[in-house]
């Protein structure tokens, strides 16, 4: 997984109106608590955090922490994957809706015959998921990120290295408050409902 510390001010700006900097880190602290919560119920042999910053409260024990080391995303995913021994997922912190059960069926694909890497869209156009049976150095390198295409460009690049790309279900990532509001609506029981209602009332308050 690849977070940033949920800081006032670094994290979830574009939250930012209507939430204050510090209920968009309080956001993004329940997303990761989510997240990661579902990948140590996941069928997982290890969970690895490349995290920009300080875990806190919000990482369960047992989570392997690593820095994220600096330069561009991509270059940072690189550095990442490095901790990956073996068939991995990476996820990021903009999906709390994904269950245990949504990471398990992303391996088990990854894991079907003639399947060298999986793929998760994102609605924004980028990806919420990346699969691969093993690393490859050339995976990230050069594909932009937060861009509209991202996805589409990060799956030519998958196609580009002849790697046999399966493309997972679609998911909203939670970058505006719309997005916010449309991922606790569908994901109701999780941190992250729980902190965007109690947002929501104090807007309405």
């Amino acid at each position: 997984m690849l977070a940033k510390e949920p800081v006032p001010g670094r994290v979830k700006t574009r939250l930012c109106p209507p939430c204050t900097p510090a209920t968009a880190a309080t956001l993004a602290a329940a997303a990761l608590a989510d997240t990661l919560a579902a990948a140590c119920a996941s069928g997982a042999d290890r969970v690895v955090l490349a995290l920009d910053g300080r875990p806190g409260g919000w990482c369960p024990p047992g989570v392997v922490v690593v820095g994220q080391g600096t330069g561009s995303l991509a270059r940072r995913l690189t550095a990442a994957w490095r901790h990956a021994a073996g068939p991995a997922l990476l996820v990021g912190m903009d999906t709390p809706q994904v269950s245990a059960a949504d990471l398990d069926r992303a391996m088990a694909t990854l894991a079907a015959p003639g399947v060298d890497a999986v793929l998760g869209p994102a609605a924004d156009g980028g990806w919420w998921t990346i699969g691969l049976e093993r690393r490859h150095p050339a995976t990230f390198l050069g594909v932009p990120t937060s861009r509209a295409d991202t996805g589409v460009r990060q799956a030519a690049r998958l196609v580009g290295l002849e790697l046999a790309v399966h493309v997972l279900p679609e998911r909203t990532d939670v970058d505006t408050w719309a997005d916010a509001l449309a991922v606790a609506a569908a994901a109701p029981a999780t941190r992250f409902a729980a902190a965007v209602r109690r947002a929501a009332a104090g807007r309405a308050a």
